[in-house]
């Protein structure tokens, strides 16, 4: 499995402005609305905000893997973002956010949408891809750190 199967350059932020965990979903959706016009990025918070209501994404060690389903979408697309001073994500471990992984699924593909969720869990337990990552110069440097790493 490759990341870049499911995510573009265009679809990874340097350095998230987000203050709260509503900004950071908000700015993690934005490319999406950006690449597709017709995308529908309120729906697309909500589904979000409707998944961290049960149980926060944001598990530990900087990490938030936001994630949900909707059945607008075609196909499953990620969002990765990096923020420099932290977002507080209600994490599991209380400290603040700084690696955000966003997966949104269609309804229809519940098992490759768990596999991947899986896979990113398993990629950013590696220490020194997190160290990798956080100390990447820029957006081209992220994108080259998360395709070596797939």
């Amino acid at each position: 499995m490759k990341l870049e199967d499911y995510l573009q350059p265009e679809f990874v932020i340097g350095d998230l402005a987000a203050e709260s965990k509503g900004e950071a979903l908000a700015e993690l959706v934005a490319p999406l609305k950006k690449r597709w016009p017709d995308f529908d990025d309120a729906k697309a918070r909500q589904v979000l905000l409707d998944r961290e209501s049960l149980g926060t994404t944001g598990i530990g060690d900087a990490v938030a893997i936001p994630h949900g389903k909707m059945e607008s979408l075609q196909q499953i697309v990620i969002v990765v973002g990096r923020s420099l001073k932290g977002v507080n994500f209600d994490a599991l471990d209380l400290k603040p956010c700084r690696i955000f992984f966003l997966v949104l699924a269609p309804e229809h593909v519940a098992g490759l949408h768990l596999r991947i969720l899986a896979h990113i869990s398993r990629l950013l337990s590696d220490e020194s891809f997190r160290r990798a990552f956080l100390g990447a110069e820029d957006e081209a440097a992220l994108w080259r750190v998360l395709t070596a790493a797939a």
